[in-house]
């Protein structure tokens, strides 16, 4: 099985893939995670350092692509998942998508790709165009990650696009929406309303989702030193056994742009509407706290 994971930028991709991939490999899978950024931080958790990249290895082998063994590239993480990042050329130059599509193509001559139940790719950013768009083209799911604020719902919006028009060519699917470090989830249901799709999980508003990635750690790493932190990784195991469970899938229909934005501003701006009604009582009912500096 192969997942590609998207999302907006920042918003917590990498940390929630490296959890749903220790997830997965508790699950007694086996587990690579493809790190599709040229920043290389993908797997960062999953190591605790940043490990050498495919443009790293090529141009120590002077980009002879017969040099390069498995153990090359790939690289041993927390709870036995392996590790690859596609790296990419330096910021200002060349094209960062165009050494994702050479990675994947690297992996299968090497035939890597076959000693794995489940492939997960990290890929940077909302870009499904170019090379970025290849892993969508070898997924057999794509997972979207989220949060309850706009800009992060109108990058899932494209990325829905993305998935519908890669379903007429490819077997890609969409498994559905993971809202992360979400407190409310008011605009994520206003969306799937409007454009139904599965929420696979909401996962909480915690600060030691944000220190993980800082220490190099998972949370599962963490909560072998911190046992409160247990119940976080049951929302990632949830998600790990939804993807296990091998879901039909969907194609979804995006909503298109104009419509997305007057569903979700109007949602909190227009008065008349209940979720106005709503905001502006709770602002009256909330005693004003300030500090005057």
């Amino acid at each position: 099985m192969k997942v590609a994971v998207y999302g907006k930028g920042g918003i917590g991709k990498s940390t929630t893939s490296c959890n749903i991939s220790i997830a997965l490999a508790r699950r007694g899978k086996r587990v690579l995670q493809i790190g599709c950024d040229p920043k290389h931080d993908s797997t960062f958790t999953l190591t605790g350092f940043l490990i050498p990249t495919i443009i790293d290895t090529l141009q120590s082998k002077d980009y002879h692509y017969e040099d390069v063994w498995p153990e090359d590239v790939i690289h041993k993480g927390y709870g036995g998942v392996d590790c690859v990042e596609a790296g990419g050329p330096p910021a200002g130059a060349g094209c960062g998508g165009y050494v994702v599509g050479e990675t994947v193509k690297l992996l299968k001559e090497l035939n890597a790709s076959y000693e794995y139940d489940i492939i997960l790719f990290d890929v940077l950013g909302d870009v499904v165009r170019g090379g970025f768009a290849a892993p969508s083209n070898y997924a057999d799911y794509c997972i979207i990650i989220t949060d309850n604020g706009f800009d992060a719902l109108f990058a899932a919006n494209c990325i829905a696009a993305s998935v519908r028009e890669k379903a007429h060519t490819h077997p890609l699917r969409l498994a559905g929406l993971v809202g992360n470090r979400t407190s409310e989830r008011d605009l994520i249901d206003k969306y799937v309303e409007a454009c139904p799709m599965p929420v696979l999980e909401v996962l909480p508003l915690i600060e030691d989702i944000r220190v993980s990635r800082v220490k190099g750690k998972t949370l599962f790493e963490m909560a072998e030193c911190q046992p409160n932190l247990n119940y976080v990784c049951d929302f990632h195991s949830n998600v790990a056994d939804q993807t296990l469970s091998k879901p039909e899938g969907i194609v979804p229909r995006e909503i298109p742009d104009r419509e997305l934005f007057s569903l979700l501003s109007d949602f909190y701006l227009n008065p008349n509407s209940e979720k106005g009604k709503e905001i502006q009582n709770s602002q009256q009912n909330t005693p004003l706290d300030f500090t005057i500096i």
